[in-house]
């Protein structure tokens, strides 16, 4: 008696096919290498497979998995791909990864913590709501904590990530920079973008910006909201002002985790005295719930050379404030009255 055969669709939703397929469709094949009694047409986000009934079942079980990871991970890897269609899913649903694995990025990138202080902010992740994570350029901060946003997002911890940054250098006062106001304040949240197009497939984070998931905006969009249910970074807070930051930090509502990152050798403001970044934590230190990591030179990841410059210009802040601090105090002579 012949198998009754079968003619299904399957919609793959959520999900860029381009990512799930592969380049030049190397993943699409080895699925069909692997399931050769099922003969399998894709267009675009639909996939027929044709074949026995019971065999074309099993091959969408296997594919609604490899979705289902890559909703998660945010990855396919062909060593996956071989492990969903040959043992399954179930053998291969949490990644093999080592204990500073943070989440999967883009094109099976993994984003690790690479150095201590990197890790010790993943560690007070998991006792803190708010951290504080100060140092300087180039030292991971706010990558770390964006990678800890997104893989909060991905295990539905939260709902949505927020990302913000004051506007100092364009005085948050943008009105004579041309465009509306998402091209006047891109050029100052680019390096958040930058961060995430890192960690979230393309197609995935248009979808994300458009529908609120993942929001980028200036700090002055933060007033009077309530942030619940959110994972909320403000970058770049030595350019906030001490009333900023404690509207900032006053957002938080229920289920929410907020890092404040920033670089107190990179103050903006007219006055350096104003920020409000060092009073916070001067203020919130030893309060429980409220975790600080300050970086160094030693945890810089760009090119070797950042080091050595960082290390330059704090040895001639450090001559020229001393300098300041010797030299001789010029008193005027009073007026005599003739």
């Amino acid at each position: 008696m012949t198998a009754e055969s079968i003619n299904k669709e399957i919609i793959l939703e959520g999900v860029d096919p381009r990512e799930l397929y592969g380049a030049q469709d190397a993943y699409l094949e080895l699925m069909r290498e692997l399931s050769p009694k099922v003969k399998v047409v894709a267009r675009g986000s639909s996939l027929k497979a044709l074949g026995a009934k019971r065999d074309v079942e099993a091959f969408e079980r296997k594919m609604n998995a490899l979705v289902e990871y890559y909703q998660k991970y945010g990855h396919i890897s062909r060593e996956v791909v071989a492990q969903a269609f040959s043992t399954g899913i179930s053998d291969c649903a949490e990644p093999v990864s080592d204990k500073d694995t943070i989440v999967f990025g883009n094109n099976g990138n993994i984003i690790r913590a690479r150095t201590v202080n990197q890790r010790k902010l993943v560690d007070l992740y998991e006792k803190n709501d708010l951290l504080f994570a100060v140092g300087p350029a180039g030292s991971g901060k706010t990558y770390t904590a964006i990678a800890l946003a997104v893989k909060a997002l991905k295990e539905r911890e939260v709902r949505r990530v927020i990302l913000t940054r004051p506007a100092v250098e364009a005085g948050e006062k943008l009105g004579f920079l041309p465009g509306d106001m998402k091209e006047k304040l891109d050029p100052y949240l680019q390096p958040l973008y930058d961060a995430l197009n890192d960690m979230i497939p393309a197609a995935k984070l248009q979808k994300y910006l458009e529908d609120g998931t993942v929001q980028i905006a200036p700090l002055a969009y933060m007033r009077g909201r309530t942030l619940d249910n959110a994972f909320v970074i403000l970058d770049e807070a030595q350019n906030t002002t001490n009333s900023q930051i404690k509207m900032f930090l006053t957002r938080m509502g229920r289920n929410a985790k907020f890092i404040v990152t920033g670089d107190v050798t990179q103050i903006d403001l007219p006055r350096k005295s104003d920020s409000g970044l060092t009073r916070a934590m001067d203020t919130l230190r030893g309060i429980d719930g409220i975790g600080m990591v300050e970086f160094d030179k030693r945890d810089i990841v760009r090119h070797p050379l950042v080091k050595y410059i960082v290390d330059a210009f704090d040895k001639q802040a450090a001559k020229e404030e001393s300098a300041l601090r010797e030299a001789p105090v010029v008193r005027m002579p009073k007026d005599r009255k003739e």
